[in-house]
C-alpha cells in the first residue's frame, strides 16, 4: 500500500471540510455502529478463532465497550463541540473569551492484539467524533479479527475518510514515517519509544497506552471473599493478557494464606477444575509467550502446550521471584506479604508508575492515603479493571505506563486542537494598552505587577 498517497487523500478530504459538521460526524458514527451490530456474530467467531475468547467475554470487553462509547459520544457530541465561554480579565474587556475544539486532521491509531476490537474501534470512534480522518493499524496476530474489522470499516467509510492498514512491524514503521496530526499507540514501552521518536520528526502529539506491573494491595480489613473474586476475575480475563490486569498482590501477612486459598478457589469457581480444557478460557498468544510464562510458573501449574493454555494460578512469592522482574501478561498471580502498609506503598513507589493500582480496604481514610501516595494511570478501591470500563472516565498511563488520555471527552480533546479565541469589539477601543503611558496608567500597570 502506498501510505503517502493514502495519507494525502485523507488530508485532502479533511481539507474539503466534509468531516467538520456535527451532522456528518454523527452520521459517520451511526454508520459504524450499524456495521458493528450487523457483524456481531462474525466478531464473536473471529475473536474465538484468534484468541479463544468466549462469547460472554467478547460481548463484555470487546464489542460492549465500543457500543457504549458510541452511545456516550453521540449523546454528548453537541456539548463537546460547543465553544466554552471563559471570563475575560479587565484588560481584555469588553472582549469575549472562548475556547474551541477543532479537529487536528489525520490520525494514526496503532492497536494491539490482546483486545484487538475494543482497542481499535474505541480510539477510532473518538477520532471520528472529533472530526478527523484516520488510519487504523491493527496487530497481525489476530488475522480473523482484522478481516472482520475491515468489513466493518468498508461498510461505514470510504478509505479517504477511514482506512485499515494491515501488516507487521515493517508496515507500522512505514506508516510512522508519514506526517500524521495525531498518533494513538497501545502496546509495550519499547515500541512506545519508537512511536514517540517517529512522532518527534513531525512534532506530532502522541497518546501512549502502555503497561507495567499493576499491583493489588489487600489490607486485613478488606472483605476477603469479594476481594479474591474480583482480583481473580481481573486476572483470568483474556488469560491475564490485559494491560490493566492485577499483575501481583501485596497482602497483609496475617491474611495472605487465606487470600491465596480464596483466589485459587475463585479461579476454580469461575473456570471449573480443568481450566485448560474450558472452551471459553482464552489461549496464550504465541509459543514464545507460553514458554516465557511456563518458565516462571510455580511447580504444579497446569498447562497445555498444544492448546497454549495455562491455568490461572495464585502462589506465594517474594520480591526476588522471577515473576516479579517484569510485567507478567499472563494468568500467573504472585502474592507477596507485608507487615507495614507504609513499607508496602513505598515498595510500589520504588518501581515504575503502574497503569493501574488497586487497593482493597474498608478504611476510606487509608484508601485516600494510598491513592495519594501511589501515582498510577488509574485506580480502583475494592475493585479491579472497572475504572477502564467507563466511556466517561479518562483512560491512560503515567511515566513508563504511558501518557495522554482517551475515552469520552478526554479522547475527543486529544484528537482536537484546543484553541483559545478572543472576540473583541471593533468599535470600542480602550486606550489603556497604548503608549505613551500617563501617570495614572503607569500606576494601574504597577498594580498588575503585584
Amino acid at each position: 500500500m502506498n501510505y503517502g498517497s493514502l495519507v494525502q487523500q485523507q488530508r485532502d478530504y479533511f481539507m474539503s471540510g466534509a468531516t467538520l459538521p456535527r451532522a456528518a460526524r454523527e452520521d459517520a458514527l451511526r454508520r459504524l455502529g450499524r456495521a458493528v451490530s450487523e457483524r456481531r456474530e462474525n466478531i464473536v467467531k473471529a475473536l474465538r478463532a484468534d484468541l479463544g475468547k468466549g462469547e460472554g467475554e467478547v460481548c463484555m470487553l470487546e464489542i460492549g465497550p465500543v457500543m457504549d462509547g458510541l452511545h456516550d459520544t453521540l449523546q454528548n457530541l453537541a456539548r463537546w463541540m460547543r465553544p466554552v465561554n471563559l471570563p475575560s480579565p479587565p484588560p481584555l474587556q469588553p472582549g469575549k473569551s472562548r475556547v474551541y475544539c477543532e479537529p487536528l486532521g489525520t490520525a494514526l491509531i496503532i492497536a494491539p492484539w490482546n483486545y484487538p476490537f475494543q482497542l481499535s474501534f474505541l480510539p477510532l470512534l473518538t477520532a471520528v467524533a472529533a472530526g478527523n480522518c484516520a488510519v487504523l493499524k491493527p496487530s497481525p496476530e489476530t488475522p480473523r479479527v482484522v478481516e472482520t474489522m475491515r468489513e466493518c470499516l468498508e461498510a461505514a467509510f470510504p478509505p479517504h475518510y477511514v482506512a485499515l492498514a494491515e501488516g507487521g512491524e515493517a508496515e507500522a514503521e512505514a506508516l510512522l514515517r508519514e506526517h500524521f496530526d495525531a498518533i494513538l499507540y497501545t502496546g509495550g514501552a519499547r515500541a512506545g519509544r519508537i512511536v514517540m521518536r517517529a512522532a518527534a520528526e513531525h512534532l506530532t502529539p502522541v497518546c501512549l497506552e502502555l503497561g507495567g506491573k499493576s499491583p493489588a494491595l489487600v489490607m486485613h480489613d478488606a472483605v476477603l471473599p469479594t476481594a479474591a473474586k474480583r482480583i481473580a476475575w481481573g486476572k483470568l480475563l483474556n488469560a491475564g493478557q490485559t494491560c490493566v490486569a492485577p499483575d501481583y498482590v501485596l497482602a497483609e501477612e496475617n491474611i495472605r494464606d487465606e487470600l491465596l486459598a480464596l483466589l485459587n478457589a475463585s479461579f476454580t469457581e469461575m473456570l471449573g477444575p480443568d481450566p485448560v480444557n474450558n472452551p471459553d478460557y482464552p489461549r496464550i498468544i504465541s509459543d514464545a509467550a507460553f514458554a516465557r510464562l511456563t518458565a516462571i510458573a510455580p511447580a504444579g501449574t497446569k498447562a497445555d502446550k498444544t492448546a497454549r493454555k495455562i491455568a490461572p494460578t495464585a502462589f506465594a512469592a517474594d520480591a526476588g521471584h522471577p515473576a516479579m522482574q517484569e510485567e507478567i501478561f499472563g494468568p500467573l498471580l504472585p502474592v507477596l506479604s507485608f507487615t507495614k502498609a507504609d513499607a508496602a506503598l513505598e515498595s510500589i513507589r520504588a518501581g515504575h508508575k503502574p497503569l493501574a493500582f488497586y487497593v482493597f480496604t474498608e478504611n476510606s481514610t487509608f484508601a485516600r492515603r494510598a491513592l495519594s501516595r501511589v501515582s498510577s494511570g488509574g485506580a480502583c478501591v475494592n475493585d479491579v479493571l472497572m475504572h477502564a470500563a467507563s466511556a466517561a472516565m479518562p483512560f491512560g498511563g503515567v511515566g513508563e505506563s504511558g501518557m495522554g488520555r482517551y475515552h469520552g471527552r478526554r479522547g475527543f480533546e486529544f484528537f482536537s486542537n484546543i484553541k483559545s479565541v478572543l472576540h473583541q469589539s471593533g468599535t470600542v477601543d480602550v486606550p489603556f494598552r497604548y503608549p505613551p503611558f500617563s501617570e495614572e496608567t503607569l500606576a494601574a500597570l504597577r498594580g498588575m505587577c503585584g
